[in-house]
């Protein structure tokens, strides 16, 4: 724990054509990305940084041969090298990239694409229905080209009405042919890394999103000073939706950027094996997927009725460290083999996470970098570090990046908010909301509530959305009501909120709606478990403030409904109560 300790290495970003030279300069043979084209296959496709730059080189010569420098163009589909190769493709000819999620239903694509005015799609397999079902109710009116990273695409010629149809696949060869016979457009261009490069909507975990217009500034110096704060290792598995920010910023021109090997994820379902297959050395993830592994672990401990033994051994690791003595990748190499045996790093941001699976994990071998990020900030904000870390926090604030806090109560807590070269140019089409979401200095107000300590350490109190205010005045952050609720054994997810009785409109109740892990219940010999839940938070009751206190408990059967990004869509959870 060492406060003084030098900033990491970095690379400083200009702008995203530069970044993908540099790197195929730096890094030349080094493989860049790897991935699959099917989970099921055996062999694993490997780009080197050399080819990386040709293949993005040769897509962006082909865009500007068609007539689309500085247009809007949506990117929506699965991730793949193909995605990747057309984000930096598309921003490096100074057009604006529009990543759109492909869970979205085709009418809000197509809302996405047609208030954007984007002038070309890029889809993947995935996404390729929707794009169908659009062009038969003769939507897409101001898209001219569609391009699908699949080499053959379902579409038919019939399905055009009028639009262009190809792929990456021929663009870059096309590309290539003309770069070939001296076509230097795609360095023949000044890139003005103030403009707008990408118009990214919001996931809207409390309702529709919004469209947050980055700059090539913003993404690159993001990751340039944020790169300062922790050292990442060499191999990297991408399992983020690369549409969200923390997919591609964080995952693809931040570690691209510092020469790591990122292999491409081919879903969900797939995640634990990959993790086992490809060995990473560290992961970039969301808490929900920390959460899911801490179960795992703790699951296989119980099954093989060593779960008292981990602990025991946790403790005796935890303190022979305090004399100096690590022997944490021998001691448990049987459960760090469930993640492939070589992870030692996890960098985590998007939502709070509990401190108990920090420590867990600590206890293992593996480091976990808690982090704090919002789209409208490129994402990162704040981060710790690697032999630095305050338990609770999310870090310190990214270099040039400030922080302060409005209108602290008597705790110091109030609104985050953020100035610096990272904060977003505005909202698309949106200057209202703008106006509101900065203050007369020009900080953003982040919807947040937190706190700073005396060292400058963020620490998350909950989202301002969420705040749940009683009729005395005073103030509930569900998130901290939660992150106890989420310690109980049996908890698998929880939302706590202010429900509305049917019978008493005017009444509000704090109600923790929990999905249990009802396998685990039954292992305890747990049947009835709407007492079991009662009886918990009837004691977590006895040690808070009485108006914080949890009045109905509310069991459900299944997960709460998730965005891509595996946050928990609140908005759309019935709060009703009987």
């Amino acid at each position: 724990m060492n406060k003084n300790y030098p900033i990491y290495k970095t690379t400083f970003i200009d702008d995203m054509r530069s970044l993908v030279e540099e790197a195929a300069q730096n890094f030349s043979d080094s493989i860049a990305i790897s991935y699959k084209e099917n989970y099921w296959d055996k062999e694993v496709n490997k780009v080197t940084f050399s080819q990386w730059r040709d293949d993005v080189r040769h897509l962006g010569t082909a865009l500007i041969a068609n007539g689309l420098r500085e247009e809007n163009i949506a990117i929506v589909g699965e991730n793949s090298y193909g995605w990747c190769c057309s984000f930096f493709a598309v921003m490096a000819i100074g057009s604006v990239t529009v990543p759109v999620d492909k869970e979205l239903p085709a009418d809000d694509i197509e809302g996405i694409i047609g208030t954007t005015r984007c002038k070309a799609v890029i889809f993947g397999k995935t996404a390729e229905a929707k794009i169908k079902e659009l062009l038969s109710k003769g939507a897409l009116n101001t898209v001219e080209m569609l391009i699908s990273v699949a080499d053959e695409s379902k579409i038919e010629t019939s399905d055009l009405n009028g639009k262009t149809l190809t792929s990456v696949a021929a663009l870059q060869e096309k590309g290539a042919a003309l770069y070939k016979q001296g076509d230097n457009s795609y360095y023949d261009y000044k890139i003005d890394v103030n403009k707008l490069a990408s118009i990214v909507f919001t996931s809207g975990t409390t309702g529709k999103g919004k469209g947050v217009m980055l700059s090539q500034a913003n993404i690159g110096l993001d990751m340039t000073l944020g790169m300062y704060n922790f050292d990442i290792t060499r191999k990297t598995l991408h399992v983020l939706p690369p549409h969200h920010t923390f997919g591609s910023t964080v995952n693809y021109v931040g570690h691209l950027a510092q020469g790591c090997e990122v292999y491409i994820s081919s879903g969900i379902k797939h995640v634990s094996d990959e993790i086992k297959e490809q060995q990473p050395t560290h992961l970039i993830l969301v808490p929900a997927f920390l959460e899911v592994m801490n179960r795992k672990i703790w699951a296989t401990a119980r099954k093989s009725k060593k779960e008292g033994l981990l602990k025991t051994m946790m403790k005796v690791s935890d303190l022979l460290r305090k004399v100096g003595i690590d022997v944490r990748r021998k001691l448990f190499g049987s459960v760090l083999s469930a993640f492939g045996g070589k992870l030692e790093l996890i960098i985590c941001g998007g939502a709070k996470l509990d401190e108990e699976i920090i420590r867990t994990f600590d206890s293992l071998g593996i480091t976990i970098l808690n982090g704090y990020g919002i789209t409208e900030c490129a994402p990162l904000i704040s981060a710790n570090r690697n032999k630095y870390r305050k338990p609770g926090s999310v870090g310190t604030p990214i270099l040039a990046c400030r922080v302060k806090i409005d209108h602290p109560d008597e705790n110091g807590e109030g609104e985050i908010c953020v100035k610096g070269p990272n904060v977003m140019l505005g909202y698309y089409n949106n200057p209202e909301a703008t106006a509101e979401v900065f203050d007369k200095d020009g900080f953003f107000r982040t919807g947040d509530y937190g706190k700073l300590d005396e060292e400058g350490w963020i620490y998350i109190t909950g989202r301002k959305k969420n705040l749940i205010i009683l009729s005395n005045g005073k103030n509930v952050y569900p998130e901290e009501i939660e992150a106890d609720l989420q310690k109980v054994e049996g908890v698998c997810e929880v939302v706590v909120y202010a429900g509305e009785s049917r019978l008493q409109k005017d009444k509000i109740t704090i109600v923790a709606e929990i999905f249990p892990d009802a396998e685990l219940l039954r292992e305890k010999g747990i049947d009835n478990m709407q007492a079991y839940f009662e009886e918990q938070v009837k004691w977590l009751n006895a040690k808070m403030p009485s108006y914080k206190a949890v009045k109905h408990v509310k069991l459900r059967d299944s997960e709460f409904q998730k965005n891509t990004s595996r946050k928990i869509t609140r908005f759309n959870i019935d709060k009703t109560i009987d």
